[in-house]
């Protein structure tokens, strides 16, 4: 497909990835690595999503205003593995506000993942 030829996109799933370690490592901190795999995968894999939805979105649109689609589409995609959770890891659902920030700057190329 052409659109995952694009660098918006790629950069968008690297960071989604990159951040989604991140996020491994915070949750193993906080739950003393008792999440169990599903969990951690689930939890990789919704900011590897979160990358996808960001990096197809248009990127014509000035700074303020990705920043705050980024946080809007972060927390919106981050309901999704909190209310599968049964609404129990809130701080990663908060986490999706900044990682959505930084998945859009970076896709837009104004962070130094992208």
């Amino acid at each position: 497909m052409e659109v995952f030829k694009s660098k918006r996109i790629r950069a968008s799933l690297m960071t989604g990835a990159a951040l989604g370690i991140v996020c491994i490592i915070g949750a193993l901190v906080r739950t003393g690595g008792s999440g169990g795999a599903g969990f951690i995968f689930a939890l990789w894999y919704n900011r590897l999503l979160m990358g996808m939805v960001i990096g197809l979105m248009d990127d014509s649109a000035d700074t303020p205003r990705l920043i705050l689609r980024g946080a809007l589409m972060g927390l919106f995609v981050s309901f999704a593995f909190y209310s599968a959770d049964g609404f129990g890891d809130i701080v990663s659902f908060l986490a999706g506000i900044p990682y959505g920030i930084i998945i859009e700057l970076a896709a837009r190329g104004r962070w130094p993942i992208g």
